[in-house]
């Protein structure tokens, strides 16, 4: 039997169809965000299947991290592009939740999750976070955490100051750019605590490197890496 809310969002679909996010066809049936084709070809990269990973490389040999996971591969103008600007750039909150259950449903049965203590999304200055009216990290770990029921952390971490965007600077800039930029309120609190870090992209790796050397104060403190996409 379908129900009703399936007979409106249908009956709506004929006259302001929802597209795929990142082919931009109808979608048709029960299909939610991604037509069935590009959800069955986003280009996951079963890293938490391999305790070797690229990204767990990118980081470990700067500072101690204990595994480290990305879903997808992120090329430009392809679909994980296509999913992190949908998010970040065009605040599809639903989306962004969606995302992360989907994420989390994915890996759960690895074993990924084990042993984690609680979700540290990758946070924004004030000033931004005001801008912008969200965190996406925070998004994407809220839907993570309505799937694996690990809570989220939000107070303990924090950016210190304002850091310019990014996006087209060298591995040396965005570096410097990430040098003290993240602080930790009182560190006691998360003494022998588990963190898994969540991000929307691992590129250079600076920003989750300075924000596990931050974490690094805390005593006895272990920390995992989780993201959605790695360039």
């Amino acid at each position: 039997m379908i129900k009703p809310k399936h007979w409106l969002r249908d009956f709506l679909g004929l006259f302001y169809p929802q597209i795929c996010i990142t082919c931009s066809e109808a979608l048709i049936g029960r299909e939610v965000f991604f037509c069935a084709d590009c959800l069955q070809n986003l280009p996951k990269t079963n890293y938490h299947l391999q305790a070797d990973n690229a990204a767990y490389n990118q980081l470990a040999g700067k500072v101690p991290v204990q595994k480290a996971a990305a879903w997808l591969y992120y090329n430009k103008g392809g679909k994980a592009q296509q999913t992190i600007a949908e998010i970040k750039y065009r605040g599809n909150i639903a989306f962004g939740k969606w995302i992360g259950r989907s994420l989390a449903q994915d890996i759960q049965a690895s074993g990924f999750f084990d042993e984690i203590n609680c979700l540290i999304p990758i946070p924004l200055h004030p000033k931004k976070r005001w801008q912008r009216g969200f965190n996406q990290t925070e998004i994407l770990a809220q839907g993570i955490s309505e799937i694996i029921g690990i809570p989220i952390d939000c107070s303990h971490l924090y950016r210190g100051k304002a850091n310019e965007t990014q996006t087209k600077k060298s591995l040396y800039e965005r570096w410097r750019n990430t040098q003290n930029l993240f602080q930790v309120r009182n560190p006691d609190d998360l003494k022998n605590q588990h963190i898994l870090l969540i991000d929307d992209v691992l590129t250079t790796g600076s920003t989750l490197e300075a924000c596990i050397r931050a974490l690094l104060q805390c005593t006895g403190i272990r920390v995992s890496v989780l993201t959605v996409a790695i360039a």
